[in-house]
């Protein structure tokens, strides 16, 4: 079965020139089968309007591959309660703490670590100075869903005001090339 990639982007969106509007071009352009949508109210979102429209999209695109960044990671921790497919890889990148308090998306937090990730390999990728997830809570997070763990320096959120638009480690680790 070829690899299915669904991108989930976390408050705000994540278009061009985010690494992973950059991530999804790169994977259309040879043809890959990707999907990146843009979830519903994006700057004002509701835990369980995402949770009902990433449900659907899991049952109807049944993706091989789940790429989270920021708050889609709060949101796969959510899914991961509920009666979801198991994935073969997912990538979670500058997930935010698990507590907390921002208004605008206080319907996500507190939330607990799943005890069933719902995927066969996992990778946690997050930076040493990102503003919402201090490093400890973030390896402690990477420990329990037994992800494999990278630290990027002086990545910020890593996202594209701190840089990342294309972004090599990434594309590698989703895109396997012949």
């Amino acid at each position: 079965m070829s690899n299915r990639v669904l991108i989930l982007h976390g408050w705000g969106g994540s278009d061009h020139p985010h690494w992973q509007s950059e991530l999804a071009s790169e994977i259309a352009k040879d043809y890959g089968t990707v999907s990146f949508p843009l979830l519903d109210n994006c700057h004002f979102p509701s835990k369980n309007r995402w949770i009902r429209q990433v449900k659907k999209i899991l049952e109807e695109f049944q993706p091989t591959t789940v790429v989270c960044h920021s708050l889609a990671n709060t949101l796969w921790f959510w899914l991961c309660q509920e009666e979801i497919i198991t994935i073969e890889k997912l990538v979670m990148v500058s997930p935010p703490s698990l507590q907390t308090t921002e208004d605008t998306i206080k319907t996500f937090f507190p939330c607990k670590v799943p005890k069933n990730i719902h995927a066969k390999e996992v990778y946690l990728i997050v930076s040493d100075n990102d503003p919402w997830i201090k490093l400890d809570e973030a390896e402690n997070m990477a420990k329990a869903i037994d992800a494999k763990y990278t630290i990027i320096e002086n990545g910020g959120h890593i996202n594209a005001d701190s840089g990342f638009g294309k972004w090599d480690l990434i594309e590698k680790l989703i895109i396997k090339k012949n």
